[in-house]
């Protein structure tokens, strides 16, 4: 875990770690497939349980920020 230093509470801008563009596309990507996924259960097309199955392999695969703590670290 990496540590940030805070001077009265708050956070130097340039200590926040950047997204890369491959970390954003990503992350787009993922939205995407979370819309089409909803989008096929809301339609009665996917059952729920294989709504979550799916939505946890996106997560796997696709995600950048929701599987780490913070942008660019592989």
């Amino acid at each position: 875990m990496q540590v940030i230093q805070t001077i009265d509470g708050r956070v130097n801008p340039a200590d926040v770690p950047k997204p890369t563009n491959e970390d954003m596309q990503k992350e787009y990507n993922y939205y995407l497939a979370e819309q089409l996924t909803k989008k096929l259960l809301d339609e009665g097309l996917i059952s729920s349980d294989e709504f979550d199955k799916i939505k946890a392999r996106n997560r796997k695969t696709l995600s950048v920020c929701i599987n780490k703590n913070e942008f660019g670290k592989k």
